[in-house]
């Protein structure tokens, strides 16, 4: 919540000086005593709505090895480790030691969640057409959950099997973005002012910046993580199966926030119902090159990138208000 808060403070900074100029300066009189407005406005916008998120998602381990068993009847595939739970059960070879790390993450990201957001800025004197506005966005918390979160065909070596196909780990992790962007509007339009009862489409564009806080947590299910030593520090190891069970600590504030530059373009239409008062329907659609999920010990003192969500596409769905002062 305090970064949050901090984030609209920065955004009404950039926006509450000038603006507040242009709605008190919105005109000027002429020589002969008349008054002329230019048309300059101050703008607040409130909004809500539905976002709809779109990722393809991609391995991060890097080199992770573990070691598999092949039943020599029935071809079946298990980690060393469940072989070995299983009582060392006869029949069964090594099959061979891959990476984990080169196994695809099995389905996409696509989410459907609920997003809000606000905006200051002001319509441009005598260029009644075009607003800038500071915008801030909050995409609420959505979740990828998998099992198993690794799942296709991994190389093997120093062993009977070449090729596997293999399951690994299951997962269940959290994301929720914070966007805070500027952005370019134009309104669609004849004359100085906004006519009422008429719908005024608008198209928009800009850049921003996207905090991304995530979580994750991880489970051994299939016993292969668990071979190799290099994940001991994530979590503690059952002596008798030699299992390791995760910390998975829930606490945002224990895995490093994704920081992207957000693209952002916007689509839409508002309708005048009284004076200075505008219903807007848009379409917000933001991109982030890059979204990534990392393991942590029980502090937080400890990190491992583990999987990502790239070209990440939010397609927001909103309703607002939208006052011009």
């Amino acid at each position: 919540m305090k970064t949050k808060i901090s984030i609209f403070s920065i955004v009404m900074a950039m926006l509450v000086a000038p603006a507040f100029a242009g709605w008190q300066y919105d005109g000027y009189y002429t020589t002969d005593g008349y008054y002329r407005d230019d048309g300059s406005r101050f703008v607040v916008n409130l909004r809500g709505g539905l976002a709809m998120s779109n990722a393809k998602m991609k391995n991060e381990i890097g080199s992770l090895y573990s070691t598999y068993m092949v039943n020599s009847t029935t071809g079946s595939v298990v980690s060393y480790l469940s072989w070995e739970n299983d009582g060392n059960p006869t029949g069964y070879s090594v099959a061979g030691q891959g990476n984990l790390g080169t196994l695809p993450l099995n389905g996409d990201f696509k989410n459907n969640v609920f997003t809000a957001g606000g905006s200051v800025g002001f319509v441009f004197p005598n260029h009644t057409q075009w607003r800038l506005q500071a915008d801030y966005d909050y995409i609420s918390e959505s979740e990828y959950n998998k099992t198993p979160l690794l799942h296709g065909d991994l190389a093997l070596v120093d062993g009977t099997v070449s090729v596997a196909n293999v399951s690994s780990a299951s997962a269940k992790s959290t994301v929720s973005t914070d966007v805070v962007s500027a952005v370019l509007y134009y309104d669609f339009f004849e004359g100085k002012t906004k006519p009422l009862n008429k719908l005024i489409p608008y198209v928009g564009f800009g850049l921003g910046y996207a905090v991304s806080h995530t979580t994750l947590s991880l489970y051994d299910i299939y016993g292969d993580l668990s071979y190799d030593d290099s994940l001991r520090d994530f979590g503690t190891v059952n002596s008798s199966t030699y299992i390791i069970k995760f910390d998975n600590p829930t606490e945002t504030d224990k895995y490093p926030a994704s920081n992207n530059i957000a693209v952002v373009g916007a689509i839409g239409a508002s309708y005048g119902i009284a004076d200075k008062t505008f219903v807007d329907f848009g379409v917000r659609l933001m991109y982030l090159p890059k979204i990534t999920w990392n393991i942590a010990n029980d502090e937080g003192t400890k990190h491992r990138e583990w999987f990502s969500a790239e070209k990440v596409l939010y397609t927001n769905l909103m309703v607002g208000l939208r006052f011009e002062f």
